[in-house]
């Protein structure tokens, strides 16, 4: 079975760190553009970040830059999420979302905002997704 599981999340106080880590099952995801989206209740999943295949080119929305750092282990089969100084918005639903490259070249960086916005209706793997509480 091909899939994505994600780990890491729990619970933090505001300011504290996590790092959520997503690891492919039945394929590899050095092909995949990997986005972490989130849900936190009663508001419209968002996607948070997003790392490009094959070059890993990244992008934040503008609440994740500075605080957020999206990278990906292509030996250990894994994309993570590190994410600082957690603030209470920040709580919610994370989920690990996979799109394969289907082209031979590679994206350039004003077109990764659009495939971070294309991935939430479209993508081949969409994990669970650990919950993320920020609370004191």
């Amino acid at each position: 079975e091909q899939l994505v599981v994600e780990s890491g999340g729990g619970l933090v106080q505001p300011g504290g760190s996590l790092r959520l880590s997503c690891v492919a099952s039945g394929f590899t995801l050095d092909r995949y553009h990997i986005a972490w989206f989130r849900q936190a209740p009663g508001e419209e999943r968002e996607g948070v970040s997003i790392i490009s295949s094959p070059d890993s080119r990244t992008y934040y929305i503008d609440s994740a830059k500075g605080r957020f750092t999206i990278s990906r282990d292509n030996a250990k089969n894994t994309v993570y999420l590190q994410m600082h100084a957690l603030k209470n918005e920040g709580a919610a639903v994370y989920y690990c979302v996979a799109v394969l490259h289907r082209r031979r070249a590679s994206l350039p960086p004003a077109q990764l905002p659009v495939v971070l916005l294309v991935m939430r209706t479209q993508s081949d793997y969409w994990g669970q997704g650990p919950q993320v509480t920020v609370s004191a």
